[in-house]
């Protein structure tokens, strides 16, 4: 594997997106969506800060116009989470990008820097530091209710979702209904309007966690997910393993962002004990899911299952829909995190 270069920030295109359909297996032809990739981020935001440079590089991304981000389904349950979506949402500029919130997911996940009272941060003056745009997030659509809108108002095998937290979100949308966005059950909506599915999640291989956080929370939500997940709409897993790799220690974010204090991601870092510094592993499957396949390597195709302790396996097969990444040298490692830093160095528009 070559080594990723980066020549200067947010040089021109690294590589160009390729198709992850399958169209041997599609019901009915494909015609390729040949746009900039139109996302749905779908996010536990409020634990862990990778979710929040997994937005920061989304909103810079759109700004260069190599994504649109559609919405942001927050699956963490609590508006305080919906709200530091909003601030992010807000904060890059980007208040009117919509947001859907869980309201009969996982009951109490493990919070492992708990950073939810971010939206009530104050300035010297005790003025809330960051505006939001949300006025009432009590209603805010569920979740699974804006993937079907955001879903149906797209075209055909268009739009890439990237999964960065839980699956429950996504299990709740592969059992709707029809309903007044479409009248497509999910399942025939996913099938209908998704071209790839990005993943944070899994583990295949050595890591200092052999059972993954995002699965082993909810066993029932990630066995369901996979059991409904059409067969012909790709998966992409980024394993826990592969951001393993790539840590951005809480110094760099603070030198980083040398400019103000008053900045979300800084903040997070100045007041929660963010002191074990942080893996890369939603900026992996963010990075790929907008840039494309030629700065990873990938497993053959094949399936995935999940235990009963949240374990990934996986099981070759040609006609299988699941790719994962697989890790590469520390050359490839450290060029990631100065791609990552040089995002966050860069200053909102």
């Amino acid at each position: 594997m070559r080594p990723l270069v980066i020549t200067m920030v947010f040089c021109c295109t690294l590589a160009s997106l390729v198709s992850c359909s399958n169209e041997d297996n599609l019901p009915e032809p494909q015609q390729e969506y040949t746009g900039i990739p139109l996302i749905i981020l779908d996010t536990d935001i409020g634990s862990s800060t990778d979710d929040l440079f997994a937005m920061m590089m989304l909103y810079h991304y759109q700004e260069m116009n190599r994504c649109r981000l559609l919405g942001v389904v927050v699956n963490r349950e609590g508006e305080d989470y919906a709200a530091c979506a909003d601030v992010m949402n807000t904060y890059y500029g980007h208040g009117d990008i919509p947001i859907g919130l869980i309201r009969d997911g996982i009951k109490d996940p493990k919070v492992w820097i708990n950073y939810k009272a971010l939206p009530t941060h104050t300035d010297e003056n005790g003025k809330l530091m960051f505006q939001r745009s949300v006025a009432d997030y009590s209603a805010l659509p569920d979740g699974w209710q804006l993937y079907r809108r955001l879903l149906a108002s797209q075209p055909d095998h268009s739009v890439s979702i990237l999964s960065v937290g839980f699956v429950a979100c996504l299990s709740q949308l592969l059992q709707s209904e029809p309903d007044s966005y479409s009248p497509l059950n999910g399942l025939e909506l996913v099938q209908r309007k998704v071209k790839c599915l990005y993943m944070m999640g899994g583990v295949f291989g050595d890591s200092e966690e052999p059972i993954e956080y995002n699965f082993s929370q909810s066993v029932f939500f990630a066995q369901a997910f996979f059991n409904l997940w059409p067969d012909n709409v790709d998966i992409i897993m980024s394993p826990g393993e592969v951001g393993d790799g790539v840590e951005y220690l809480p110094e760099q974010v603070i030198s980083d962002i040398d400019w103000t204090d008053k900045h979300p991601i800084k903040q997070v870092y100045m007041h929660y004990n963010c002191n074990t510094g942080q893996k890369m592993w939603d900026p992996m499957a963010t990075i790929n899911a907008v840039e494309g396949n030629s700065l990873f390597r990938y497993s053959t195709r094949g399936l995935v299952t999940v235990s009963e302790k949240g374990e990934t396996f996986f099981t070759p097969s040609p006609t299988g829909n699941v790719r994962y990444q697989l890790t590469n040298d520390a050359a490839w490692n450290a060029d990631m995190l100065r791609y990552i830093r040089t995002f966050n160095m860069t200053r909102k528009s």
